[in-house]
């Protein structure tokens, strides 16, 4: 079983990403050229491959097979058959189809397991790398982490097109002039980076040009170790940076965010996350008010074998939900309860004092519990989604960020306007509809992947 909360990797320092010759420990060759360095990582991506290959050596198959079963058992005439019965029955005895319309979703989303083909190419080269540099060993790596990073580069595609490029030729030309400036603030204010962040980088940036002429090659990677301090900056003042639910203690995560930023799927997908890693998971539908949000949990909890506490009544009290739901934990004794929580921002006064009543309510049924409050963000939204964030700052007491949808735009650099603004560690970040993309937030992978051709 893969632990996702407790990946085996080590912070990758500043000064040493330019260098990864002292981090990769596996190769055998000690050399200090850069084309050799590449080779080591050559050898290493191909010993790893190989271990995985020993380990797993089924996972080719299902992909395949499946597609085959599937693909004779659809068709035409099974369609026309359900035409003329939907006709025979009067509008007023229609069965309401949003619920099927959600399972069908569920399920097709649930459905998308990490059995991604293995194959030695470009993108498992890259994930390699990566991982080599955060002193993994070739020995050490898992299919479920390579199929990860290959879909968080390809997810970040669009931002790096537009960014890494045009970045190499405005700081490769030394000192930056007023002209390379304003480009390269064009440039990260496109992607979403925000004002202040993009003061904050393009300031540091330029100190050090003026202090050294670096080639484009360590001009990007000086901006690199930038962006990762932003994106680390947030973790200096949290108890628990590495994010992994306790054992032995109920870890209670309250999940808020405006309709339609993802936050019922994002449940869904930290459920199958938590169930995969070895914890035992617990779903409390508080979202009461939204129609169809807790048959939607439902849903989930169904495909990924989750227990689902929820009231049927409709506008029930989501606290009385909590109240069950820390109950059911304590009995089962599971490790983590998830709870969907309203996200309503039209009055904010209520939201607060539902959220307010949330948390009187846990700390007297769960006072030893491990409470964590995040916030489930639109990264497409970009800057509008900023401002919704700042306001369930306020509301929700936010200890860190659930970022979804990166793929959808080339607005990655929100990631980065996340952190410096409301100075909020990104917990998870989703790059795609599938099941397996929700993951644990790594800064080093995150720059790697969005500033790495």
């Amino acid at each position: 079983m893969f632990n996702w909360f407790r990946r085996k990797t080590k912070k990758a320092d500043s000064e040493a990403v330019s260098e990864p010759t002292e981090q990769v420990t596996t190769p055998e060759t000690e050399t200090s050229s850069q084309e050799t360095t590449q080779e080591d990582y050559l050898a290493w991506a191909k010993t790893a491959y190989k271990n995985i290959q020993q380990g797993q050596p089924s996972t080719e198959t299902p992909p395949e097979t499946t597609q085959e079963d599937v693909t004779p058992d659809i068709e035409p005439e099974t369609l026309e058959v359900a035409e003329p019965v939907t006709e025979q029955v009067p509008a007023w005895m229609k069965k309401s189809d949003r619920l099927e319309a959600l399972k069908e979703t569920a399920m097709e989303t649930a459905t998308v397991e990490d059995t991604t083909p293995l194959t030695f190419d470009e993108e498992f080269v890259w994930s390699a790398k990566v991982l080599a540099a955060q002193g993994r060993a070739p020995d050490d790596v898992s299919q479920e982490e390579i199929n990860w990073l290959k879909r968080l580069r390809q997810g970040l595609g669009k931002s790096r097109r537009g960014l890494v490029n045009q970045l190499k030729s405005i700081v490769g030309q030394g000192p930056l002039n007023e002209d390379a400036v304003m480009e390269i603030e064009a440039l990260l204010l496109q992607a979403d980076t925000g004002l202040e962040a993009t003061d904050y980088i393009i300031s540091t940036l330029q100190n050090k040009l003026l202090e050294e002429a670096l080639p484009p090659e360590q001009a990007l990677e000086y901006l690199k170790s930038i962006l990762r301090e932003i994106l680390d900056r947030p973790l200096q003042k949290v108890v628990n940076p590495g994010f992994a639910p306790e054992k032995d203690v109920l870890n209670i995560w309250l999940l808020t965010g405006v309709n339609g930023a993802g936050k019922t799927t994002t449940i869904g997908k930290l459920s199958h996350l938590a169930q995969q890693s070895g914890y035992n998971c617990i779903i409390a539908a508080a979202d009461t008010f939204r129609a169809a949000a807790v048959q939607q949990v439902q849903v989930w909890g169904e495909r990924t074998n989750t227990p689902v506490i929820a009231n049927p009544g409709k506008n029930t009290d989501p606290a009385a939900v909590v109240f069950d739901g820390i109950s059911a934990a304590q009995a089962r004794q599971a490790d983590l309860l998830l709870v969907d929580t309203a996200g309503r921002l039209q009055n904010k006064k209520n939201l607060m004092a539902e959220l307010a009543k949330i948390r009187r309510i846990i700390d007297k049924k769960a006072e030893k519990a491990q409470v964590e409050s995040l916030l489930v963000l639109d990264a497409t939204l970009g800057q509008n989604g900023l401002r919704q964030a700042q306001v369930f700052s306020e509301a929700a007491n936010l200890s860190g960020v659930v970022l979804t949808k990166l793929d959808g735009s080339a607005k990655g650099g929100v990631a980065l306007a996340v952190a410096k603004q409301l100075d909020l560690p990104i917990r998870f970040i989703g790059v795609g509809e599938g099941i397996e993309d929700l993951r644990p937030f790594s800064s080093y992978e995150f720059v790697e992947a969005l500033l790495n051709e």
